[in-house]
């Protein structure tokens, strides 16, 4: 018996079998399981599948009435590919991200650098910086159209007639640009900071105990210790800010209205024109997944430059 144990102990099981072993290892113990992700599936169906593709539907078709169609296959998306309006709304839409990245990502870092680590004051520091965040974005628009105007707004009123410099959204394209910036600017910074000081907070303290005794600078600190860690929340940061900021409509629509003239005239503000002022859904459907379409790549290539940087 002995040494037939020790035969036994020493045989080396086969690839094939060892191969099968693992895959019954994956293979779920109880495929009813599946039925717990069937809600999940059911709500991705009605709240995204099934009203891109009636988007889908109605780029293909020019809609008379509900009963009377026909089927003009992509006569709308090169309508709207070579539509001057559009590209012009395009290029407005991106230069306006790319100004939000470059003022909100290192003003959120900053600001999260500065912000206490310890005792009572990260509490109140904490509540004070999320403060824009809780607004919702009508009243954000509200409170900047009037905090903004030249008359009776404390913004515009000190510009106005403290500074002596005039300031009017309403008739001066540049200043509506200013204020619609400003706006973003004070209502998101905040998100940035928030996820940098959580970047920040997980770094452990021994980092900053051998900086202070190699008399290292708060340059230096931030460089080789801060920044490195920030790395991953920076990505997720700038991913979402771009969106946000490259779909942005309600806080601009309720300042100034996309105006005056199309200066402030965003790619979303423009689809709404289309299809709810104008209520041309065969146009607004191709110029849905255009959008959609550009989004996607644009933030695929943030994702991807972002994350190979890191490595």
């Amino acid at each position: 018996m002995t040494s037939q144990l020790a035969e036994d102990a020493g045989t080396e099981a086969s690839p094939r079998e060892e191969a099968r072993g693992r895959q019954a290892d994956l293979k779920p113990k109880n495929n009813r399981a599946w039925f717990l992700v069937l809600p999940v599936v059911v709500s991705v169906a009605f709240t995204a599948v099934i009203p891109l593709m009636t988007v889908v539907n109605f780029s293909v078709q020019d809609i008379f009435t509900p009963t009377d169609r026909i089927f003009v296959g992509l006569d709308w998306f090169r309508s709207i590919s070579r539509d001057p309006e559009v590209r012009a709304a395009f290029l407005r839409t991106l230069l306006f991200s790319a100004q939000v990245l470059v003022v909100e990502i290192p003003l959120g870092v900053a600001i999260a650098v500065c912000m206490p680590r310890r005792g009572v004051s990260v509490s109140v520091a904490l509540v004070v910086v999320a403060l824009p965040l809780l607004i919702p974005w009508n009243v954000v628009g509200t409170i900047w159209q009037i905090f903004a105007r030249g008359d009776i707004g404390l913004g515009g009123w000190t510009i106005n007639n403290v500074l002596g410099i005039g300031f009017n959204y309403t008739l001066d394209s540049t200043d509506a640009w200013i204020t619609v910036l400003l706006m973003d600017v004070w209502h998101w910074t905040p998100l940035v900071a928030l996820l940098a000081y959580a970047g920040l907070r997980s770094i452990p303290d021994p980092y900053f105990q051998a900086a202070q005794i190699d008399a290292a600078s708060a340059w230096a600190t931030f460089r080789h210790i801060q920044l490195p860690r920030l790395r991953g929340v920076l990505t997720i940061a700038v991913l979402l800010r771009f969106m946000d900021s490259f779909m942005i409509y309600t806080e601009p629509f309720v300042v100034t209205g996309g105006g005056p003239g199309n200066a402030t005239s965003f790619l979303s503000i423009l689809l709404s024109k289309i299809a709810v002022g104008q209520f041309d859904l065969g146009p607004a459907g191709a110029f849905s997944l255009l959008y959609f379409l550009i989004v996607q790549i644009i933030s695929y290539v943030f994702f991807t430059v972002l994350t190979r940087s890191g490595r």
